[in-house]
């Protein structure tokens, strides 16, 4: 479990019309730490005609410095600008590296306008202080980009990383060593190398042919591995690119094989600066740094601005290694502890998507079940310690009894009552579903029930239930905030793909409608919620602020769970959310059922530290699994803790 965080000073550098040469964009840039200075150089571009031929924008690369830790940087100056035939039509995307004294830096080389694959290459410059530069050549004569030299020796040899073939795809990221750095400059070893690339490339990190990788920062020197935060494109080949920022861990000796990795991105372009822009949609790694316990990944955002963001190093690193990441939810033994039962009409087919209360003592759980003819029901269950069922009532606890969720459709068709999320108020608890009549949209209905009622299971006292979302709207995965904020109560409810709030005056529900969304949390394209967000169970309070645990659909229809947390005072306001899921499906009743490949949680139970969670497997079964409430903030709150930005 690990939690992103970007720098509150974002962008750190915009192009300014002041200077000709960076009036454009600038972007893509790599720092050093040294002295107490963090040097970093960055593309910089002219506009489209300005220091170069009509039609023509002329990127040099530019240099900054922070004495602040990386808060602020200043003294913006050109520092590498083309004076070679094979770097006449530009400089572009530096990595910085020191060894012994001296700093190696590599940038992409352009000799051909148009540009093409044969005039892009990887050239290095060499300076002691960032004032002179005390050599420069050209060094792959083939195509690549993105080199960059390992900060310590691998095996007693120097090395670098480097993407080969980058725009004759598919390119292939490949390890070289030298006795000598010297031997940068041999073009016929070079060659020599390159005839033999596949016994140099690494590890394929791309998960199909359609997605490409580039090397990102320079690696960094962890004890579990060499750290490489990379570029990471999807759907490459058309249109609709998704670029991300992913990262692996290579092996000390061997480092061309990946002893961990992340599962998928975990940046991507989300904010405006990197939505919106000279090149819209794209963040692309550049260089990362230490700073304590934090990793900070420098990135440029659609090819225009610098940006940085944050990670607790160890958190990334556990979540790359396959022992460690998936350890923060533990699955109960006895698992799945409700079945379909066959002999109970309305509920033998399937079982799934639990809400829960914990009452005195007991966990008391209203359960979607639903019959041969896809019709929906909640049934009822109780356990003593959270994890074994001890009663279970074999009749429906709540039926579809209005028009608005009575069967349209085909006799088999989908309808009922759907996804039960419950809250205890005031005496009162507030049954929120999903109404479905099998031709309209999806709506929210919402109906209460006295406690001891509930208790004592007199189901016929649940109040007449009322729609509360507007008509026509696909609007599910709703449910009260268990207290009053700032004298309204709160809603969370989901239109379309994104979790909204709405605020309402009362209970009573006579003239109460959900009128709006703010917007709480949406889908991360790219990523292992790019598709849906959706509430799991109500929120629960923390000295922290407001957890919400939430499920995430993929692009291949994989339904996983996260943690978000809100402002305690306002939870319209996000102080964090987890970049990767903490809950994903993977036993044989969650990969296999109904819908393959889900857990899908709609209540859970707070007990002193534990979180009970309670789910649906692959819409079949329903099972608990625990997880630290302590553990979940720990991560949540790192940053606050570290304060980011307070260098």
């Amino acid at each position: 479990m690990f939690v992103v965080q970007r720098s509150s000073h974002n962008p750190k550098i915009s192009p300014i019309n002041e200077h000709p040469w960076e009036a454009q964009a600038t972007y893509n840039w790599s720092p050093v730490s040294d002295g107490g200075t963090i040097h970093a150089l960055y593309r910089a571009q002219a506009k489209v005609g300005v220091l170069g031929e009509p039609g023509f924008s002329a990127s040099t690369i530019g240099y900054v410095s922070s004495t602040d830790g990386g808060k602020h940087f200043e003294g913006r100056r050109q520092f590498i600008v083309p004076e070679f035939p094979w770097e006449r039509y530009g400089c572009e995307d530096p990595r910085i590296t020191k060894i012994d004294d001296t700093y190696y830096i590599f940038y992409t080389a352009l000799s051909r306008f148009p540009f093409s694959w044969e005039g892009i290459r990887v050239a290095c410059a060499t300076t002691k202080d960032f004032v002179t530069i005390d050599e420069r050549f050209e060094v792959t004569p083939f195509n690549a980009k993105a080199m960059s030299l390992f900060p310590e020796k691998v095996n007693g040899k120097y090395a670098i990383i480097v993407t080969v073939n980058t725009d004759l795809p598919p390119s292939r990221m490949s390890i070289r060593y030298f006795d000598s750095l010297e031997d940068l400059k041999d073009k016929k070893a070079w060659m020599n190398w390159y005839n033999e690339l596949d016994q140099w490339a690494i590890e394929d990190p791309v998960r199909n042919r359609e997605e490409h990788a580039e090397v990102g920062a320079q690696p960094i020197y962890t004890k579990e591995g060499w750290l490489l935060v990379y570029s990471h494109i999807q759907k490459y080949f058309t249109e609709q690119k998704i670029f991300g920022i992913e990262a692996l861990l290579l092996d000390h000796d061997n480092p061309q094989h990946i002893v961990g990795h992340t599962r998928g991105p975990f940046i991507v372009p989300e904010r405006t600066y990197e939505k919106y822009g000279y090149m819209p949609n794209i963040v692309f790694p550049s260089g990362a740094l230490v700073r304590g316990e934090m990793l900070d990944v420098y990135y440029g955002a659609t090819d225009m601005t610098c940006c940085t963001a944050s990670v607790h190093l160890q958190d990334l690193i556990d979540a790359m290694t396959p022992t460690r990441r998936d350890s923060y939810v533990v699955r109960s033994i006895g698992n799945p502890i409700l079945r379909p039962i066959p002999e109970h009409e309305w509920e033998g087919k399937l079982v799934f998507n639990p809400g829960a209360l914990d009452i005195d003592g007991d966990v008391h759980i209203i359960y979607r079940a639903m019959s041969a003819d896809n019709t929906s029901y909640l049934g009822y269950a109780r356990s003593h310690d959270g994890k074994h069922i001890d009663e279970r009532h074999p009749t429906p606890a709540y039926w579809p009894r209005e028009e608005f969720e009575m069967k349209k459709s085909h006799p088999t068709g989908n309808s009922g009552c759907e996804d039960p999320r419950l809250v205890l108020i005031d005496g009162f608890i507030y049954l929120s579903y999903t109404a479905y009549d099998g031709v309209n949209p999806p709506r929210v209905a919402i109906s209460k029930i006295l406690k001891e009622d509930f208790l004592a299971k007199h189901w016929d006292a649940w109040s007449k239930p009322i729609l509360f979302t507007p008509p026509g709207v696909d609007d599910k995965d709703t449910c009260l905030f268990p207290e009053m904020i700032k004298g309204k109560y709160m809603i969370l409810h989901r239109i379309q793909n994104r979790i909204c709030g709405d605020f309402i005056d009362t209970l009573d529900f006579g003239n109460e409608r959900v009128t709006r969304c703010i917007e709480m949390i949406g889908p991360r394209p790219g990523m292992w919620d790019g598709e849906k967000v959706g509430i799991a169970g109500p929120p629960f309070k923390t000295d922290a602020g407001w957890i919400l645990l939430y499920h995430g659909v993929s692009s291949k229809s994989v339904y996983r769970v996260g943690a978000v947390l809100f402002d305690p005072h306002n939870p319209e306001q996000v102080i964090a959310r987890t970049t990767n899921p903490i809950f994903e499906p993977r036993e044989p009743y969650e990969l296999y059922g109904e819908i393959k490949n889900v857990v899908f949680p709609c209540g859970q139970v707070v007990r002193g530290d534990t979180l009970y969670i309670y789910y649906g497997g692959a819409d079949t079964v329903i099972g608990v699994a625990t997880a630290r409430i302590s553990q979940i903030l720990e991560h949540l709150t790192r940053h606050e803790k570290t304060k980011i930005d307070e260098y």
